[in-house]
């Protein structure tokens, strides 16, 4: 095989249709789009959930619940991700994202009791769960609200 006998598989190459290019193309005159009406239209046609005037389903259907816009919402650290941290390090929100235990800090850094932490570690996060407090300093570390 040579490069000028190189082609594209059977069936995977497929020429576009050229709309509205001559009776002969098989979609000439119009275009594909039958005679006249709404759908014919430029910028013609219905929105989503149309359904022809008849009162839509997504209206008829009852509303519940609300979305709390002021609702602050946490990355999760559990203690067993601590772990990976040296002894006598300082444990910050930042050091979290750089190293790769969250995503994006969201509102704040919350810190679970998960799993168990075997290491004296100083813990700077936003919130922290009274029992993932207590493993921290019966480990030796020491917890700080920022």
């Amino acid at each position: 095989m040579k490069l000028h006998e190189l082609k594209p598989a059977e069936g995977s190459r497929k020429t576009r249709n050229r709309v509205g290019r001559g009776s002969s193309s098989g979609n000439g005159k119009t275009s594909g789009r039958g005679q006249k009406g709404q759908k014919a239209r430029s910028g013609g046609g219905t929105r989503l959930g149309f359904e022809g005037g008849q009162t839509p389903l997504f209206q008829t259907l009852p509303k519940r619940g609300f979305t709390n816009y002021t609702r602050k919402e946490y990355a999760i650290v559990n203690l067993d991700a601590l772990n990976r941290f040296e002894a006598d390090t300082e444990v910050t929100p930042e050091l979290l994202v750089e190293t790769g235990v969250v995503k994006n800090k969201k509102s704040g850094v919350k810190v679970l009791a998960k799993g168990n932490v075997d290491r004296k570690l100083t813990v700077k996060a936003h919130k922290i769960s009274a029992a993932a407090k207590e493993a921290i300093e019966a480990a030796g570390g020491s917890v700080e609200v920022i």
